[in-house]
């Protein structure tokens, strides 16, 4: 089995270890990208394919997980040159998970979405998928894959994965707006705790871990709500999601991303607050 990865980040590099540990060969194309990634795929060891359309022809499944503005882009660059299957694995909305799945020339097509965390799961993290060819994608579950089967027509895994995040980022956002105000007031920590007490116990884990996911993928998280801006603006004026849409916008051009994930929220607020007290 020859799985190819267009784009080399976080989840297709957490996804190919796991992968390459259950006997897949894994392939990436690293022409113009940065040093930091082509550390990270000789890190891991995968192999490199010297063009984007060898790697189109030679993969068996071929995965594109790239920031969902260059979805489109990407899926043309390859769209002629794919000879298996095609999986659109970005966070976009079903009509651009259609329109870029539409450049495939062969018709071998998957509309996929990671529901979890691709750092703590790795390759079990849940993916849903759907579309005419989702079962042969789901092979990958013989390989390590959590392939969840959630219908045959693209758009809706896409559109299961945009109202989850229409939800689960704008709590992510209201949970850093609102344990930050506690930092600068000295009461961030008291915060936590009472909130967990209204939760559930295991709160504050999961609460700092959004607040650090929120500002390392700032920029990425404001794309996608761009998506599901677009999504939801077919049938109501999405007035939540355009707020955190903007949230995600602001924090992007107010913190600088760290070159690894940080291990504490205290991390993240002291760079913010530097940053800003600079304006």
């Amino acid at each position: 089995m020859r799985v190819g990865f267009l784009g080399f980040g976080e989840v297709a590099s957490k996804l190919s270890e796991g992968l390459m540990g259950n006997g897949v060969d894994v392939y990436t194309c690293i022409e113009g990208r940065s040093t930091r990634t082509r550390n990270i795929t000789e890190k891991i060891g995968v192999k490199i394919s010297r063009s984007y359309k060898v790697l189109a022809e030679n993969s068996d499944i071929l995965i594109s997980s790239v920031v969902p503005s260059n979805s489109v882009e990407v899926a043309e660059m390859v769209g002629k040159y794919t000879k298996g299957i095609y999986v659109d694995i970005n966070n976009v909305s079903p009509k651009t998970v259609k329109y870029s799945l539409s450049m495939i020339e062969n018709g071998k097509t998957v509309d996929a979405a990671i529901i979890g965390s691709v750092v703590r799961n790795g390759v079990n993290v849940k993916i849903i998928a759907s579309g005419p060819f989702v079962e042969d994608f789901a092979q990958l579950k013989g390989y390590g894959m959590n392939i969840n089967v959630v219908g045959s027509e693209n758009g809706q895994a896409s559109g299961i994965k945009l109202l989850r995040s229409a939800y689960t980022k704008g709590v992510s956002a209201l949970l850093f707006e609102s344990i930050y105000s506690g930092y600068k007031m000295g009461i961030d920590r008291d915060v936590l705790k009472y909130i967990s007490e209204t939760e559930c116990p295991d709160f504050r884990e999961s609460a700092v871990s959004r607040i650090i996911s929120a500002a390392f993928h700032a920029e990425r998280r404001s794309e996608e709500m761009a998506e599901v801006i677009e999504m939801l603006s077919e049938k109501q004026e999405p007035i939540m999601a355009r707020g955190t849409r903007e949230f995600f916008k602001m924090l992007s051009e107010n913190i600088k991303k760290p070159e690894k994930r940080p291990d504490d929220y205290l991390e993240v607020f002291k760079d913010f607050m530097e940053i800003k007290n600079h304006f």
